[in-house]
């Protein structure tokens, strides 16, 4: 039996390679005439780690050189985090699988204090999250919060050094990287609304290319892609920009879709929250509604300020 080969392409970091390495794991496993290789691609955002992404020019710094070479025909699928997708995807592209989604709740890591709650005044916490800073800024607005790029890896080596008293991570990552017993706690949905597509994989390939399409098509699970679907049209209306501090959580309870969604002045004091309930059928339905009562309700003021205060301010 001949061995047919997929390229697929992905950013270099721990996490990403992680990442990879499961989805190579499921097709190789699925089929046995298939090998995955693994091709990695190093993004502009991976290139420049001393600026906030909401200077140089947001997520999507992360997926363009990877959609080129996926374009370009040098690889065949890509693997994304489904946070990381911007909004607008090539046309032709297309995500063919949202995997199902790990734990999208964020965690807090110290070694001096056991929860977001014990902190003293001042402590210094790193996160590289405009959506964490402003939700932990609203319920401690005396906490001192610095710019944390980098990979998680690098995140953690900041910690030991003693130069933070703590750090904001997504839970989904150190799932995956086996790294979840660093975890000092588990911040539930309520306190941090987690951020569009957090602890869901995104499989992009070719829009026109069946083959692929169907080979994957069993890593795609249709409650991520509803929820995703809900996620993603909420921050469409908002434009999908990663300038503005805001997050959104869609999730299945019985035939019903339930969605809490959040968006913030830039220190926190100021935030928008609402939760509401759609169809299963129509998920982007809902995240329209709450995107269009969340305008009614104030949210241009806000988007306004931030735009007036400018990149000073990110």
């Amino acid at each position: 039996m001949k061995t047919k080969l997929l390229r697929l392409g992905t950013r270099g970091s721990r996490l990403a390679l992680a990442q990879s390495r499961w989805v190579k794991e499921a097709i190789e496993k699925r089929y046995n005439d298939i090998r995955v290789e693994i091709v990695k691609i190093k993004t502009k955002g991976d290139k420049f780690l001393d600026a906030p992404l909401s200077k140089i020019g947001g997520k999507g710094l992360f997926v363009k050189e990877i959609e080129e070479a996926l374009l370009n025909g040098k690889i065949d699928i890509a693997v994304h985090s489904a946070k990381d997708i911007p909004i607008k995807i090539p046309a032709p592209l297309d995500i063919i699988a949202y995997t199902k989604r790990e734990d999208p709740r964020d965690v807090f890591i110290s070694n001096r204090f056991k929860s977001v709650e014990e902190m003293q005044e001042g402590s210094i916490v790193g996160t590289s999250s405009l959506r964490r800073r402003v939700q932990l800024l609203n319920k401690r607005p005396r906490l001192a919060i610095t710019p944390l790029r980098g990979n998680v890896d690098t995140r953690l080596k900041r910690l030991k050094e003693g130069s933070l008293h703590a750090i904001l991570v997504a839970k989904a990552g150190l799932i995956r990287m086996g790294l979840e017993h660093l975890i000092t706690q588990t911040l539930s949905i309520d306190f941090m609304i987690p951020a569009i597509g957090q602890g869901i994989l995104g499989i992009e390939a070719r829009r026109d290319d069946r083959y692929i399409k169907e080979m994957v098509s069993f890593l795609d699970d249709s409650k991520s892609r509803i929820c995703v679907s809900a996620e993603r049209r909420f921050l469409k209306e908002f434009g999908g920009s990663c300038q503005i501090p805001i997050a959104a959580h869609c999730y299945l309870k019985g035939k019903a879709l339930y969605m809490r969604c959040m968006i913030a002045s830039i220190d926190g004091r100021e935030m928008l929250r609402k939760e509401g309930m759609g169809l299963i059928e129509d998920p982007e339905s809902l995240g329209k509604r709450l995107a269009e009562e969340m305008h009614k309700s104030g949210a241009q003021d806000i988007l306004k300020e931030i735009m007036e205060i400018g990149e000073d301010a990110l």
